[in-house]
C-alpha cells in the first residue's frame, strides 16, 4: 500500500453524511486520510465531527482546493456549485468526485473534461449506477449475451413528492430531472448507448411550495416525461417528478424482440430483476446481485483508481451526455420540438468474465400456455413454489422501499 490519498470534502449536508461510511472504511484500510472539510454553514462542523471525527473545517472551498497537501476533492454541494468547485479543484491538480449532475451547463461540463485531461486527473461523476453489481449483471445479459435480442422499447421511472428543504432544488439549476431523472438516464444510456434525439413534455405542476418553512416560487420543472430516440427505431421514456406520492412496479424496463427484463427496486438501490424469454415462456425472478452495494460506491471507486492507475468505469463523457439530454429535454419541453444530441461516450468497459450470473432463479411459470405469444388474461394461473394462485393476485413489481435517504431528510 502506498501513501494514502489526502481527501477534502466540500459540502457537508445529507449527501456527505451518506458517503461517510464509505470514507470511514477507506480510512480504516489505510487508503484515505481526511485533509479537511468545507461548508458555507459553519454549523455543519458538528455534523462533520460526528461523521468523521476531528477534521479541519473551513467555510471557503478555495482554502481546500488550493492546498498542496490535498490529492482529491469530493464535491457534495448543491447542484449549482458543482461545476465551479470541480473546475477549481481540477485546475489545482486534484482528482475529483462530483455528485450529480456534474454541472448545470454544457459549457461548464466541457470545461471539466478539458481540465481533467490537461491536468491528468480523474473525474468521477455521480450517479454511480454503472458500478452496481445488478446493473452489471443486466449489462452482461442485455449487451454482451444479447438475451433479449434487439431492444426497441424501454422505460424508466423515478419520482417522489419532493424535498421540503433546500430552496435550491426549485431554483434555476435544480428540478426533478436533474435530481431524480438523472439516474434513469444514466442507466438507460449505459445499457442502450448514447441517444440521438430527445423530445420532452414538462412543466411546473406545483408553482409554489413551502420549503424551509418559507413559501417558495418554483422556477423549474417538477414534472415531466422525456422520450429518447436511440436510432434503429429504438425508443425509451423516462417518467420523473416531484409529483409522485408513491409508486410500485419495475423502475427500469427493457423490451427486446426475444424477451423482457424488468429491474426491481431503484437503479441506485436495486432489489433484483425479472426476466422473460420467448424460448421458455417463463418469468424468472433473480435476487439482487449484492444487497449491500451502496449508491455512494463512487468514492471507493475513485480511490481504487488512484491507487491502481485504472480508469473509472463511470466516465465523465457519459455524464456529459446525460447532462446534454437533460438540458435539451428542458428546452424541448419549452419549444415543443425534438432536438438532436451532439455528445456521445465510449461503451462501458466491463469484463463479462468477471460478472457472475446468479443461478437457480425463482420461477413464475405459466399454466396451460401453448406458445410464448399466447394472450394473457388477468385471471391466468401461475405456479409459485408449488402454490397455485390467480395471476391478478401476484405482485410483479418491486417491494416497497423507502426514498433514497439523501433526498428524504435535510
Amino acid at each position: 500500500m502506498g501513501n494514502p490519498v489526502r481527501l477534502a470534502i466540500i459540502g457537508c449536508g445529507s449527501v456527505s453524511h451518506r458517503y461517510a461510511p464509505q470514507i470511514r472504511a477507506l480510512r480504516e484500510r489505510g487508503s484515505v486520510v481526511i485533509a479537511g472539510a468545507c461548508d458555507v454553514d459553519e454549523r455543519k462542523r458538528l455534523a462533520v465531527e460526528r461523521d468523521l471525527g476531528d477534521v479541519s473545517f473551513t467555510t471557503r472551498y478555495e482554502d481546500l482546493v488550493e492546498r498542496s497537501d490535498v490529492d482529491a476533492v469530493a464535491v457534495f454541494t448543491s447542484m449549482r456549485e458543482h461545476g465551479e468547485i470541480s473546475a477549481a479543484a481540477l485546475r489545482s491538480g486534484k482528482h475529483v468526485l462530483v455528485e450529480k449532475p456534474m454541472a448545470t451547463t454544457l459549457e461548464e461540463a466541457y470545461r471539466l473534461l478539458e481540465l481533467a485531461r490537461e491536468n491528468s486527473r480523474l473525474l468521477v461523476c455521480a450517479p454511480h449506477v454503472v458500478l452496481s453489481p445488478t446493473f452489471q449483471t443486466l449489462w452482461k445479459r442485455v449487451v454482451h449475451l444479447r438475451e433479449l435480442g434487439d431492444i426497441h422499447l424501454a422505460r424508466a421511472r423515478y419520482g417522489w413528492a419532493g424535498p421540503w428543504w433546500g430552496q435550491w432544488y426549485y431554483r434555476r439549476g435544480g428540478g426533478a430531472l436533474f435530481d431524480l431523472g438523472v439516474y434513469n438516464l444514466t442507466s438507460l444510456t449505459g445499457l442502450l448507448g448514447p441517444a440521438r434525439r430527445v423530445v420532452a413534455m414538462g412543466g411546473t405542476a406545483i408553482p409554489e411550495r413551502v420549503i424551509d418553512r418559507t413559501r417558495t416560487a418554483v422556477e423549474v420543472f417538477d414534472n415531466g416525461h422525456v422520450l429518447l430516440d436511440f436510432g434503429a427505431e429504438s425508443y425509451a421514456v423516462v417518467t420523473t417528478g416531484f409529483t409522485m406520492q408513491s409508486s410500485r412496479g419495475p423502475s427500469l424496463e427493457l423490451y427486446g424482440l426475444e424477451g423482457t427484463i424488468q429491474l426491481l427496486g431503484y437503479d441506485w438501490a436495486p432489489e433484483g430483476y425479472e426476466r422473460w424469454q420467448n424460448t421458455t415462456a417463463t418469468w424468472e425472478i433473480f435476487a439482487d446481485a449484492d444487497p449491500s452495494w451502496p449508491w455512494t460506491a463512487g468514492i471507493t471507486h475513485l480511490i481504487d483508481c488512484v491507487e491502481t492507475g485504472a480508469s473509472p468505469l463511470n466516465t465523465p463523457e457519459h455524464a456529459l451526455h446525460v447532462l446534454e439530454v437533460m438540458l435539451k429535454a428542458e428546452e424541448s419541453a419549452k419549444i415543443g420540438k425534438a432536438l438532436e444530441l451532439e455528445t456521445t461516450f465510449p461503451p462501458i468497459r466491463l469484463n463479462p468474465d468477471e460478472i457472475e450470473l446468479l443461478p437457480d432463479p425463482y420461477r413464475e411459470e405459466r399454466v396451460g400456455a401453448s406458445t410464448p405469444w399466447e394472450t394473457e388474461v388477468e385471471t391466468e394461473t401461475v405456479v409459485r413454489s408449488g402454490e397455485l394462485r390467480p395471476r391478478h393476485a401476484t405482485a410483479t413489481g418491486s417491494r416497497s422501499r423507502p426514498q433514497r435517504e439523501s433526498e428524504d431528510c435535510p
